[in-house]
C-alpha cells in the first residue's frame, strides 16, 4: 500500500472518530458540564479573582489587616509608576536568574520532552500485558513523590555522607578525595534534568499511551499485510497518528519555559550553585521572604508579571509556528 493510500485512510478514520466523539459529547453535555464545574471553580478562584493583584507591580503596598478588604487597600496604595520595573532592570541577580531559567528549561525541553514519547511507544510495543502494566506502574510511581522526598533521597545518595560516596571510597579512596557532586556548578544542571526525567517521564506517557490506544488497528493490519516491520509501522502510523498531541504538548511546554520548577530547584540548590541554579521563581522567593529589608510585594509582582508576559509571548509564538507548518495548534 502506497503512503498516499495510508494517509487517506488515516484522514478518513480521524474524521470519523472526531464526528463520533463530538456527537457523544453533545449527547452527554450536562454530565460533562457537571464534571467540569469543580475544575472551573478552582480556575476562577485561583486564577482570575487574584488578577487585580497585578496592580501591585505599580504600587507601594504594605500588607495590613483590617475591615477594608484587600482590594480597598490596593486602591488606596501609593502609585510608584514604573519604579519596580526600573529596579528590576538594574538587578544583576535578576538577569542571572533569567538566563538560568531559560537554560534549564531548554535543557529539559531538549532532553526531557522526547522521553515520554519514546517510553510510551516502547511500552506499547510490549506483548506481555502483565509486564507492560508493571513497567508502566514502576515508571509512573516517582511522580507521586514530592520534591522534598526526592531531594532527601538525592542527598542520602550523592551527599558528602551519602551511600555512593561511601561505596566508591571503599573501592578507591582517591575517587572521593574531592567529592563535591551536589555543590558543583558543572553537575547541578545535568542533575536537574536527569531527576526531572526520572520523576515525570513515566507520568508523561499516560496521554501518549491513550492516544496510541485510540489508533485504528486496521491501519497496522494493512501495513503488516504490505510487509511493514515494527519499526516502519511506528514511523509511518504510530507517530503520525499522535503528532497532533505531540504538537499540543510541545506548545504548552514552550509556553511554560520561564517556570523552571521551583519545588525541584528550591529543595536541591544551595549557595555554591546559585550562579547556575538560581531561577526567577527562587529569586522572587529570596527577594520577598529572605531579604533583610521589609517584604516588597510590588517588586516581586513586577518580576512575576515579567515572567508571565514572556511565557505568553512564547506560547503565542510557538502556536503560530505550529500553524505555519500545517498543524492545528491550541487556538
Amino acid at each position: 500500500m502506497a503512503s498516499s493510500d495510508i494517509k487517506s485512510i488515516q484522514d478518513a478514520q480521524k474524521a470519523k472518530r472526531r464526528k463520533r466523539v463530538l456527537k457523544r459529547i453533545w449527547q452527554l453535555k450536562w454530565i460533562y458540564l457537571f464534571m467540569l464545574l469543580p475544575g472551573l471553580a478552582v480556575i476562577i478562584i485561583f486564577r482570575y479573582l487574584p488578577l487585580p493583584g497585578i496592580a501591585l507591580a505599580w504600587k507601594k503596598f504594605t500588607p495590613t489587616f483590617g475591615s477594608k478588604g484587600l482590594y480597598s487597600y490596593l486602591a488606596s496604595s501609593k502609585n510608584v509608576g514604573w519604579k519596580h520595573f526600573q529596579s528590576l532592570w538594574r538587578e544583576a541577580d535578576f538577569w542571572t536568574a533569567t538566563r538560568n531559567t531559560f537554560v534549564i528549561s531548554m535543557l529539559k525541553l531538549v532532553f526531557g520532552f522526547p522521553f515520554p514519547i519514546i517510553l510510551a511507544i516502547l511500552i506499547n510495543e510490549m506483548t506481555l500485558k502483565r509486564y507492560k502494566k508493571t513497567v508502566q506502574t514502576i515508571y509512573t510511581f516517582p511522580h507521586f513523590l514530592s520534591w522534598v522526598v526526592v531531594s532527601g533521597m538525592v542527598l542520602n545518595l550523592f551527599g558528602d555522607t551519602g551511600a555512593i560516596k561511601s561505596v566508591l571510597g571503599r573501592i578507591n579512596p582517591a575517587w572521593t578525595a574531592n567529592w563535591n557532586f551536589l555543590y558543583n556548578s558543572k553537575s547541578f544542571r545535568p542533575l536537574l534534568v536527569v531527576l526531572d526525567i526520572w520523576k515525570e517521564g513515566g507520568w508523561g506517557t499516560i496521554l501518549y499511551l491513550a492516544a496510541i490506544a485510540g489508533i485504528d488497528p486496521s491501519l497496522h493490519e494493512a501495513a503488516i499485510v504490505d510487509g511493514a516491520n515494527r519499526f516502519q509501522r511506528i514511523i509511518r502510523i504510530t507517530l503520525p497518528e499522535i503528532t497532533s498531541l505531540i504538537i499540543i504538548m510541545l506548545i504548552l511546554q514552550i509556553g511554560n519555559m520561564m517556570n523552571a520548577n521551583f519545588d525541584q530547584i528550591f529543595n536541591l540548590y544551595s549557595a555554591p550553585v546559585f550562579e547556575v541554579g538560581d531561577v526567577i521563581d527562587t529569586y522572587i522567593y529570596r527577594k520577598t521572604f529572605q531579604s533583610s529589608t521589609a517584604m516588597d510585594y510590588g517588586f516581586s509582582t513586577a518580576v512575576g508579571l515579567f515572567k508571565n508576559v514572556i511565557n505568553f509571548v512564547l506560547l503565542i509564538g510557538a502556536n503560530r509556528v505550529a500553524k505555519l507548518f500545517g498543524h492545528d495548534g491550541i487556538m
